[in-house]
């Protein structure tokens, strides 16, 4: 028989406990209520570094108001009134009795500062967190004209978020975070990207000369491991200025071990016998493919990596920049493809790199034109 709720039942029990930073967040805030003048000696820290709207509204009263005559502080409770009056203004459910609260859960006002870098601390967590989950759901965002550049752009509000943290937080040599990197939420749906590898195989088999051109397409940048291979297969053979068709791409296949995994003969052979458009277009789309399918693996890891609490803003700079390092590297490889320079961003000086690299990538060639059957058979390039 289902459980009917008793209405004089409360559910008190199922509510979370309060993390660590919450009670470090009173101690400092009952510190300063204490002996405002510790204020002086608390750094790197604003209203925003807090974790509840009460919290972060008393820290703004305690900046903004004059402090009191330490004298007249210890014998009246004016200057905490007008806290109090203060801070509810921005926060209604502040009460006069919660400030008591505050003040006697505070171990040793002398202790303000540890606990402002502590605070510091996890408001430096939450910020990354927020920044790598912003770059997951733009790489998801499908009203986006122009994903890329949007992702990119994000990419490098996540890598000046890194940078600031670890002026704050200066990385340590060989701290690593602990945390291994979680698998995407949610399997994607390789369809349409299977089938537009088989075209650009298809293609390239048919037309070896562009293959050459397209170098920096790499077979991690396939989502079926078949394709990749095969990609292998079609730019081993044009590195030795072999013939190129579909019967030697098959018989390269064979000698890399392509086809003891299942893959059938004639279905090799079947899957590079239709080529449709140029390399150059299904190239790109295979590449902004595997750039998006990276940016979202960074910013998850990026998440796991803050999800455990035993990771220290050091450890999280670290990991974070080697995170960011992978769409760097792909970053660049866009950049070929497109025949762009890779634009120069100012950044400071930090022990390892953040985000994506700036080094100027050497313009490439326009492709010649092609006709115009060619182009309505693939469409707009992405």
């Amino acid at each position: 028989m289902p459980h009917s709720p008793d209405p004089d039942e409360d559910d008190l029990g199922t509510i979370p406990a309060p993390p660590p930073v919450f009670h470090v967040e009173q101690a400092l805030l009952g510190a300063l209520l204490l002996d405002p003048r510790r204020l002086a000696d608390v750094t790197g820290i604003c209203a925003d570094s807090f974790s509840t709207a009460a919290h972060a509204a008393l820290f703004a009263a305690i900046s903004t108001l004059p402090p009191p005559d330490p004298v007249e502080h210890a014998k009246n409770t004016n200057w905490l009134n007008k806290v109090f009056a203060a801070g509810r203004e921005q926060a209604r459910g502040l009460t006069a009795s919660y400030l008591h609260t505050l003040i006697q859960v505070c171990p040793w006002p002398r202790h303000a500062p540890a606990y402002a870098r502590m605070v510091e601390a996890e408001h430096a967590r939450r910020r990354l967190r927020a920044a790598a989950e912003h770059l997951v759901q733009t790489v998801h965002d499908i009203s986006l004209p122009h994903p890329v550049q949007t992702v990119l752009a994000e990419a490098d509000a996540l890598a000046a978020v890194v940078d600031d943290i670890a002026a704050r937080f200066p990385p340590r040599a060989g701290v690593l975070p602990r945390t291994p990197a979680s698998p995407p939420a949610n399997v994607p749906d390789y369809a349409e990207a299977a089938e537009e590898e088989q075209l650009l195989l298809a293609t390239a088999a048919a037309h070896p000369a562009d293959v050459e051109s397209v170098r920096w397409l790499l077979p991690e940048d396939f989502t079926q491991p078949l394709h990749a291979g095969l990609w292998q297969c079609l730019t081993t053979l044009v590195r030795r200025h072999e013939p190129v068709d579909p019967v030697t791409v098959l018989w390269e296949a064979q000698q890399r071990g392509l086809l003891h995994s299942g893959s059938e003969p004639g279905g090799v052979l079947r899957l590079l016998a239709e080529p449709v458009g140029s390399v150059e277009h299904w190239v790109q789309r295979a590449l902004k493919r595997s750039l998006l399918a990276t940016a979202e693996h960074a910013g998850r890891r990026i998440e796991a990596y803050t999800d455990d609490p035993m990771n220290t803003p050091f450890q999280l700079v670290a990991g974070a920049r080697r995170t960011l390092a992978d769409i760097g590297a792909i970053h660049t490889r866009w950049q070929h493809a497109i025949g762009r320079p890779l634009p120069q961003r100012a950044r400071a000086a930090p022990t390892t790199r953040a985000g994506p690299t700036t080094r100027r990538a050497p313009a490439v060639s326009p492709p010649p034109a092609r006709p115009a059957a060619a182009k309505a058979a693939v469409g707009r390039t992405p």
